[in-house]
């Protein structure tokens, strides 16, 4: 294993699940380190930087919930929540806290490093475009990953960022949500819609003036979405 491999940080107070997730991903070539409880994984992450956070949400003295808010306030580091919940109302309040993703107990060893890949793909990033767009009040530019709303600039996570990035490098036309889907988390996503719409909300929240009328974010009913922004000539910015 390189040194340079992602390295993975595992919080679950199982230490059978820990050992199983240790077992898989060191067999996939990741480094993993296991802890039990959020206090541990919160000094972890401060010590170690872990490329990403594989995070039980049932956990006693401080649940998985509250380490993931803790972790908010200082980093937008990509979130694997672990739970054995498994209804759709937690899967959206999970995502909406600002999770990356959420796997249901039990999962499969290979469900879960594949999982991990797609939450560290999108976590990258993807190809660079020169390109700087206005919609209404809103700037996104391209190049230096940016996103400024009335003068004042927008916090994105990751996730965020790179389904907005798809969008604004396909300006003016309609993007499948099966192939949003695919290209920011990968084609086991595919035909997952209600995940699409729950980072769509995140977005409009961000950006549109009143998210309940959209105007930079269009939904195309049963096929996908489509940005309204126009290319901004270059030296023109203020």
């Amino acid at each position: 294993m390189t040194t340079n491999a992602p390295m993975v940080l595992a919080v679950d107070d199982e230490p059978g699940i820990l050992r199983l997730i240790k077992l898989e991903l060191s067999s996939q070539g990741f480094r993993v380190i296991t802890v039990g409880t959020g206090e541990e994984a919160l000094r972890v992450i401060e010590e170690q930087r872990p490329d990403v956070l594989l995070l039980d949400i049932m956990m006693p003295e401080m649940t998985g919930m509250e380490v993931m808010r803790k972790l908010r306030e200082m980093s937008n580091m990509p979130v694997l929540l672990i739970t054995g919940k498994d209804s759709d109302a937690d899967k959206v309040t999970g995502l909406e806290m600002g999770a990356d993703d959420y796997i249901v107990k039990p999962f499969s060893p290979e469900e879960l490093a594949a999982r991990v890949r797609a939450v560290l793909r999108r976590s990258i990033g993807t190809q660079e475009t020169e390109r700087l767009l206005q919609a209404g009040d809103v700037e996104i530019d391209l190049t230096r990953r940016l996103v400024v709303k009335n003068g004042e600039p927008v916090v994105l996570t990751r996730t965020e960022w790179m389904l907005l990035q798809h969008l604004a490098a396909n300006v003016g036309r309609v993007m499948l949500n099966s192939e949003l889907l695919s290209k920011v988390w990968g084609p086991e996503y595919s035909d997952d819609v209600q995940y699409l719409r729950v980072w769509i909300s995140r977005l409009r929240r961000k950006l549109e003036q009143d998210p309940s009328e959209p105007t930079i974010i269009k939904t195309m009913q049963g096929i996908g979405y489509i940005l309204h922004a126009e290319p901004v000539a270059a030296g023109s910015q203020s």
